[in-house]
C-alpha cells in the first residue's frame, strides 16, 4: 500500500479538516470507546459497559451505533439465542491509532503533569 500523498493546507482548509475529524470523534465517550477497540480488539456490548465506568446504556448505545454509522466501528450480530453483539475496528478506525497514540504521549508530556482540566481532576489511571 502506497503512502496517500500529503496535501499543502491553508489554515482555513487545516482548519476544517480538522472540524471534521473531531466531528466523528468529539465527545466524552467516543475516544474511549475506541481505545478499547484498538489492536483489533472484539468487545461486546457488555464489555464495554464494564471496562467504561460512568457511562449510561444509552450513552453507550448512541456513541457505538454513531461511530457505526460513521464507519470507525464495524458492528456484528450473531443469530443466537441470547443475541450475541461485537463490536471491533473498522481499517479505517484502526488507521486513527497512531494519531491517538501521538495525542496520548503529547498529553502525558503535558508541563507541570496532569492538572485539572476546567475543574474535573485528571485521572492518571486510564
Amino acid at each position: 500500500m502506497t503512502e496517500p500523498e500529503r496535501r499543502s493546507h491553508t489554515p482555513d482548509t487545516a482548519a476544517s479538516g480538522i472540524e471534521r475529524a473531531l466531528a466523528l470523534v468529539g465527545g466524552r465517550w467516543k475516544l474511549v470507546i475506541l481505545f478499547h477497540l484498538f489492536g483489533g480488539r472484539v468487545q461486546r456490548y457488555s464489555d464495554l459497559e464494564r471496562l467504561i465506568p460512568g457511562i449510561s446504556q444509552k450513552m453507550l448505545a448512541q456513541q457505538l451505533r454513531q461511530l457505526e454509522a460513521d464507519g470507525l466501528v464495524q458492528r456484528t450480530v450473531y443469530p443466537q439465542v441470547p443475541p450475541k453483539v461485537e463490536y471491533r475496528l473498522t481499517e479505517w478506525g484502526q488507521a486513527l491509532c497512531p494519531a491517538l497514540d501521538a495525542l496520548l504521549s503529547w498529553g502525558e508530556r503535558q508541563p507541570g503533569g496532569p492538572r485539572a482540566s476546567h475543574g474535573r481532576a485528571v485521572r492518571s489511571d486510564t
